[in-house]
């Protein structure tokens, strides 16, 4: 069935500020959605509220609504185009996660729909009842005949109780229709049942629960669905778990294809998954099934289904090439697959399996250190920010790539020198897994822990625990050997199982470089393999790839044609954590855009599967392959680009800047020495000093003794921080020398060798930043933010109002000087972001960063302006006096910080000077006395802590 003409506009509901447990995954897969309807010329409408990401940008979407995800806004957007005579015909509500599903079911139940004519697609609202519904979702499967938990649901305390007697013990309460398995968790014992039924029973929005018998220990796999509406179903992708039942699948490490599954058992639940989804509606699109397998019998039960993309379709779409939420789009007006192309091939039809010659595996990525005193244990309810996925020819490969990605200061996994030695910890990690539990298991093989007691202590499946103690084997056979003596076959090995050169030298007692050098003498060189879908059996036109090593006799080609075009390589900011988030991407995006529009072959290299930047159609190439030296510079080596982008991807692309200096890569735009002028305190001050340009007393010190000394020289409170950090990572403000020497010695102990900065804290100052780009000479200020929170609360945790609210003329005049002043002192070639505390009507610099900071696509979306395009091209050469800026200045926007301290309950909410908040939303006021801005500027000093 060809397109359904009577569709001309559709509304996309977006997901909201990132948090844990949905993130820009969901971006990602609305963008998708929008740029496939609009393909169709069907006029897209996008309501979101999250100002950080390409989805709200006007790129995307015929009309972005920066609106709160409620009732009211659906309303308001529905009248607005029926009364200019362009009515909203339809709305997709399955590309925005959790949330935009439960606004869609709301806004049904209120009948909104229905009153203005608007069809829902995609999915089927009976659908969702029955699979968020636990107690549906189980009679469904037992009426199906698809195994399920024994267990019922529990609609109050008292019913809870009950089930609990009847199934027995352990058991597992899953709440419904929460999102990252929200209230959820494992009960082992009777005493603690009460409490865990209770969390349960009010984390549901409908106040029930499943309880169930644990099926703890088991497989766990995942299969991603398409299906049109004739019925025709593919499956797109198998995921298996690395970690067995028990860690929720977000905090779970995943491999794609699914590595241990007999084809038996595999077809087994590839016909189960497509009953399932029959079974629960007949809707056109995309599904997530989720199956437990128990490695005893080969059991298999039905964990839940997700009619709609889910965190795992982005993975899905990233580890095949195949675009599930922009086919799954396109069936939702109509299409059947049999009609729609493979996007990779662009000669194929959409109606096929792809098949993988590669895998991919994907780790999460957590920040438990944001949050003192949580519960780091993994469990039931997600707790990763974000996640990193390595593409190779092996497991081995792939896993390696995907540790080097994480961006926590490891070279891979293992071959580092920062393994855990200390037995009785080890052993402790492996019975109760958190975020480093793979590290440790690498370390109990290293030391010798026997294979048995691993796999009984863990129970993860035994063939990816023989891929790891391999790796070990590969590092201890290293050890043998010095630089001059290592066979070539060994060397050849390791890097086929994806060892960076930085672990070999590790290995081997020698330097990186001298690794290098060493193997491309050998002739062992790194080859790029496409990523085509469909194992090679047609030829992909879409150029998208990853790295890799043949081993022994068998020859790889080269499949990453170089062109004689002149090319630009933008740096990606790798994982998604706190300090630095999906705004980072949303620059990586613009400026690839803007390289290409400038005449360029923009090149990306980036390692995250949930964003819109590692989409195959956005760069001219991709290159997904971890943003780590090695990477990096061979891939800089076969493409020879005029130069490299560093400052639109965050800190992950800005700590390259000075290796690549030293390689002689040019940095485009504002060079290194300007970069790290603005890094290192004493110069930048003395810059500050040459300008007349006031800032806090600081001092820099190395040791506890310097810090005391310095401390009572500069008056306290004392701001305390590393240099060369993101997000206020390790920040602290003391107020005695007892707090300062304790801090300190933190810091040396986490990050050895490190310059600690000492400045006097301001107390009381109102704080405030401005964001501008400078070609070397003009300055053009994009925006001046003032912070509600004083300053003390890191500028990602306040709420900023641009324009400011309540600063005096002077005091503007003052920011604009100052701002002018220092872009053109540091040489600025592109962004500089610049943060303000203002005390007694004096200005003072806290620090200038010139890159793309966290408020700018704030601002562009604010005043309505590509700012980051313009910025580009002002890298790329041009003048500030080629662009006419126009901004759109109508009231203020305040930007909201948003958190996910639900997460973690016996956490406390204090902000201070390190950042905590994991996404933002955007707010649209007329005047200062909108209820909103006075509720929360009477409470900007209520979280103020250290």
């Amino acid at each position: 069935m060809p397109k359904d003409s009577s569709i001309k506009s559709v509304l996309i509901i977006g997901s909201g500020p990132i948090i844990i447990g949905q993130a820009c995954e969901f971006d990602y897969s609305g963008s998708q959605a929008a740029r496939s309807l609009r393909e169709e010329g069907i006029k897209v409408a996008l309501i979101n509220s999250n100002p950080a990401t390409i989805m709200t940008d006007p790129l995307n979407a015929d009309y972005v609504y920066l609106k709160p995800l409620d009732k009211n806004s659906i309303i308001e957007i529905l009248e607005k185009h029926q009364a200019e005579g362009m009515p909203i015909d339809a709305v997709l509500p399955t590309m925005g996660g959790q949330t935009a599903l439960n606004l869609a079911i709301d806004c049904d139940a209120s009948g909104i729909w229905e009153k203005y004519g608007v069809r829902i697609i995609g999915v089927d609202i009976k659908a969702i009842e029955t699979t968020e519904d636990r107690e549906k979702f189980r009679l469904k499967m037992i009426e199906i005949g698809v195994g399920v938990c024994k267990g019922r649901t529990a609609r109050s305390f008292l019913e809870g109780k009950e089930i609990a007697q009847e199934t027995g013990f352990p058991l597992v309460i899953r709440p419904s229709f929460t999102l990252g398995g929200t209230g959820g968790g494992f009960v082992n014992n009777p005493k603690d049942f009460d409490a865990a039924l209770n969390k349960g029973l009010h984390a549901s929005p409908t106040h029930e629960v499943l309880v169930e018998q644990s099926i703890m220990g088991w497989k766990e796999y995942e299969l991603e669905l398409l299906r049109d509406n004739l019925g025709n179903v593919i499956i797109i992708c198998s995921i298996e778990n690395f970690d067995p039942m028990g860690i929720h699948t977000g905090d779970s490490i995943t491999v794609a294809p699914a590595m241990t599954l007999p084809d038996t058992i595999y077809q087994k639940m590839r016909d189960m998954a497509i009953k399932m989804m029959n079974a629960i509606g007949q809707f056109a699109g995309g599904c997530n099934v989720q199956f437990s397998l128990n490695p005893e019998n080969d059991d298999i039960i039905a964990i839940e289904i997700n009619p709609r993309v889910s965190r795992s379709s982005a993975l899905a779409s990233k580890a095949t090439g195949y675009p599930i939420a922009k086919i799954a789009a396109k069936m939702a007006i109509g299409y059947n697959l049999d009609e729609l192309t493979n996007a990779i091939t662009g000669t194929t039809s959409a109606f096929f399996e792809p098949a993988l010659d590669y895998v991919v595996v994907k780790v999460p990525r957590w920040n438990f250190d944001k949050f003192k005193g949580a519960d780091k244990t993994l469990g039931l309810q997600m707790k990763s920010v974000g996640e990193t996925m390595g593409i190779g020819r092996n497991f081995q490969e792939a896993l390696q790539k995907a540790c080097q990605s994480l961006e926590i200061k490891r070279n891979g996994l293992g071959a580092d020198g920062k393994g855990l030695v200390d037995q009785d910890a080890i052993m402790h990690s492996l019975a109760n897994p958190s975020w480093n539990r793979l590290f440790h298991i690498y370390d109990a093989f290293k030391m010798g822990i026997s294979f048995k007691t691993i796999q009984q202590t863990t129970k993860i499946d035994k063939w990816f625990l023989y891929q790891i103690e391999d790796l070990v084997r590969v590092e201890n056979t290293l050890e043998k050997y010095t630089l001059s003596s290592v066979p070539k076959e060994l060397l050849e090995e390791a890097k086929h199982k994806g060892f960076a050169d930085r672990q070999i030298a590790y290995s081997l007692r020698c330097l990186e470089s001298e690794v290098f050098e060493k193997r491309n003498s050998l002739g062992i060189k790194r080859v790029y393999k496409c990523v085509d879908t469909c194992a090679a059996e047609f030829e992909a036109k879409t150029p998208y790839f990853y790295s890799t090593f043949s081993q022994g006799s068998e020859t790889l080609d080269n499949e990453s044609v170089k062109t004689d075009k002149k090319k630009v390589v933008v740096l990606g900011s790798g994982p998604n954590r706190i300090g630095q988030g999906i705004e980072f991407d949303y620059s990586c995006v613009h400026g690839i855009l803007a390289a290409k529009e400038a005449g360029y072959e923009a090149i990306m290299i980036n390692s995250n599967p949930e964003t819109v930047s590692t989409d195959f159609d956005i760069a001219d190439k991709l290159y997904f392959e971890p943003v780590f030296w090695e990477h990096v510079y061979e891939i800089i080596q076969h493409e020879k680009p005029e130069g490299v982008i560093v400052q639109l991807g965050g800190q992950t692309a800005l700590k390259l800047a000075e290796k690549l200096t030293k390689h002689g890569i040019k940095i485009i735009g504002t060079s290194f020495e300007a970069l790290d002028l603005a890094e290192d305190r004493g110069a930048f001050s003395t810059l500050l000093q040459e300008n007349d340009i006031p800032f806090p007393k600081f001092g820099v010190c190395e040791d506890a003794d310097n810090a005391v000394e310095l401390g009572r020289s500069l008056g306290y409170p004392l701001l305390v921080r590393p240099s060369y950090v993101l997000g206020g990572q390790s920040m602290k403000i003391v107020i005695n020398e007892q707090e300062l020497e304790q801090h300190v010695v933190d810091i040396l102990r986490d990050i050895p060798g490190n310059k600690i900065l000492l400045d006097h804290f301001l107390e009381n100052a109102i704080e405030a930043e401005a964001d501008a780009i400078c070609d070397g000479e003009d300055v053009y200020i994009i925006g001046i933010m003032e912070h509600i929170e004083p300053a003390g609360i890191h500028s990602g945790d306040s709420h900023s109002v641009l324009p400011p609210f309540d600063l005096s003329a002077n005091v503007i005049r003052q920011i604009e000087e100052h701002t002018k002043k220092i872009a053109v002192a540091l040489r600025t070639v592109g962004l500089l972001n610049i943060q303000f505390a203002i005390k007694d009507e004096v200005v003072y610099i806290i620090e200038a960063n010139p890159r793309a900071s966290r408020t700018v696509p704030f601002i562009c979306k604010a005043y309505q302006e590509p700012y980051v395009n313009y910025a580009t091209k002002v890298m790329l050469g041009a003048k500030l006096k080629d662009f006419t800026f126009n901004p759109v200045k109508k009231g203020y926007a305040i930007k909201i910080p948003v958190f996910s301290f639900n997460k973690f309950p016996n956490v406390n909410m204090e902000l201070g000077p390190e950042m905590k908040s994991t996404g933002e939303a955007i707010y649209f006021i007329d005047s200062l006395k909108d209820d909103f801005f006075r509720k929360v500027y009477g409470e900007r000093n209520l979280y103020l802590s250290k």
